[in-house]
């Protein structure tokens, strides 16, 4: 008999915590900004389009405002980080293809 070993890629789940040298935590959406980084790869876009619209009707949302990074290879240029910062109350970045 043959043994196979699964292993579990998860996390174990952690109590929310604020984010370091903010002293805050997000309690909620309504009202809020929401950002987006689009990493360029195929489809993020599509899916930030749609999680977009998805908050401002179910979850009261402001706006969202969205920005595109030149390649996923690159990090996101200084003043884009900046101006997400200023203005959202959370940013989302993500991958997509």
């Amino acid at each position: 008999m043959t043994t196979l070993t699964l292993f579990d890629p998860t996390a174990p789940r952690r109590e929310a915590q604020d984010a370091p040298g903010t002293g805050n935590t997000l309690s909620g959406l309504a009202g809020k900004v929401v950002g987006f980084i689009d990493n360029a790869k195929p489809n993020f876009g599509f899916l930030a389009d749609d999680l977009g619209e998805l908050l401002m009707s179910k979850y009261a949302v402001t706006r969202v405002i969205k920005r595109r990074k030149p390649s996923a290879s690159v990090p996101a240029k200084p003043e884009v980080i900046d101006e997400l910062s200023a203005e959202c109350d959370v940013v989302i970045t993500g991958s997509g293809d």
